[in-house]
């Protein structure tokens, strides 16, 4: 089949709406077995009472995502971006069946050996996460700004789905016998279903859709050499062709380095953004907000509600007078949210959980909002490889982010003892 022509538009973007759909559901498929396992914390916490599994499993998630997206974003104009996504949800798969079948081999008993065993699942989301989120957000950054909301707003949904979820299998089983484990099996079931479900539609459904090929055929019109695979599964065999001399010549981008010094301010955003959060949810909030009426079911309720306002701070921007594009005023409103630290710690030592919730839906709201003005403000203006590697580059600071927020997390637990 021959290449399509890259120089117009499609006819009145076929597939936008089926394109933001699947969106949506990979970028829930993106975070949904991680948050599964986040949410599942009252009964790891059950579990394992010894070993802090709300900080450790965070813990050892994020150095193999950085480590790996670190990898990927250097060596991204190589990479096969279908092969590099394929295998990010095929390992999400794969991780949550086994933390299913972990539980069932073991009759739900905890032990070293079994934290042990949960620990290197959650190392394997880290590797899958820096797969998926990293491939996602480059090969959306080319595409309209609609389709890369859609996925970010999916990641989000996946934690406002999975918190909904063990709500309702917290009700349901709250006075059955082993009613946490019986919940807890339950979620990783549906999770394996759902990861499965990402796998057949990035696989079947996603390459074939008009305004996918469209982009990624003007994306390799540009120069990139990263969509050929996901072309072909689309039905496009032939690129895009130049028609002069010059145009003939490799495609002049800009390296790494030079997109990194440009997005300079966008890259140190996401990390802080992401170091706050993290630095707070969801350990300080699962361990360390004190005992209220409540009772179990108080954190829960946290991290939903946390989970809730995150994905409506990603919708927020939709709404174009509400989309924050200047780059100074981004910055002056991510240092800003640091304020939060000396309110989360006054209010878990003298407030009531009224004022708990109220601040960490703020957190929520404020992480999503943010989250989605850097990531699609940043890439506009730059070639399709070019808007490629910086969203791969700004998952990266995210990731960093997110690491360094779960390694202060535990500057919590000072004159706490352990």
């Amino acid at each position: 089949m021959a290449g399509i022509d890259v120089n117009a538009p499609p006819p009145k973007l076929e597939g936008k709406y089926a394109a933001m759909l699947v969106c949506w559901l990979l970028g829930n498929g993106c975070l949904f077995s991680w948050n599964s396992m986040l949410t599942i914390q009252d009964y790891y916490v059950n579990l394992f009472p010894r070993y802090h599994p709300s900080r450790v499993l965070t813990l050892v998630y994020q150095p193999f995502a950085l480590l790996t997206i670190f990898a990927l974003s250097y060596h991204e104009a190589k990479i096969n971006t279908r092969k590099r996504n394929l295998f990010g949800y095929i390992l999400f798969f794969l991780s949550s069946l086994l933390v299913l079948v972990l539980d069932l081999a073991t009759s739900g008993k905890g032990g070293f050996g079994t934290f042990i065993g949960i620990c290197a699942i959650s190392a394997a989301f880290g590797i899958a996460d820096a797969h998926v989120q990293g491939g996602m957000v480059g090969d959306l950054s080319f595409m309209p700004v609609e389709l890369i909301q859609s996925f970010l707003a999916g990641s989000a949904a996946s934690g406002a789905l999975t918190s909904a979820l063990r709500l309702i299998t917290k009700a349901a089983f709250e006075n059955s016998q082993n009613g946490l484990r019986k919940g807890a099996i339950l979620f990783f079931a549906i999770s394996s279903f759902f990861e499965l479900l990402c796998v057949l539609l990035y696989a079947f459904s996603f390459p074939k859709l008009p305004i996918v090929k469209y982009y990624r055929s003007k994306a390799a019109s540009e120069g990139s050499k990263t969509v050929s695979a996901d072309l072909a599964a689309g039905g496009i065999q032939k690129l895009p062709e130049a028609t002069d001399v010059e145009n003939r010549k490799e495609p002049d981008r800009l390296g790494n380095k030079q997109l990194l010094l440009q997005n300079i301010d966008y890259a140190l955003g996401m990390f802080l953004i992401y170091t706050l959060t993290l630095s707070i949810f969801p350990g300080f909030l699962s361990e360390d907000t004190g005992s209220h009426s409540l009772g179990t079911w108080y954190a829960l309720v946290l991290i939903t509600m946390y989970n809730v306002c995150d994905l409506i701070g990603r919708y927020i921007p939709l709404v174009k007078f509400l989309k924050m594009e200047s780059r100074r005023g981004l910055m002056i409103v991510i240092l800003s949210r640091f304020l939060l630290v000396p309110c989360f710690y006054f209010t878990a030592k003298y407030g009531d959980q009224g004022w708990m919730i109220m601040l960490t839906s703020f957190l929520g709201l404020t992480n999503g909002y943010l989250t989605v003005c850097v990531l699609t403000s940043a890439p506009k203006g730059y070639k399709g490889p070019e808007q490629n590697a910086l969203g791969n580059l700004l998952v990266m600071f995210l990731l960093g982010g997110i690491f360094a927020g779960v390694t202060l997390d535990w500057l919590w637990l000072i004159g706490k003892g352990w």
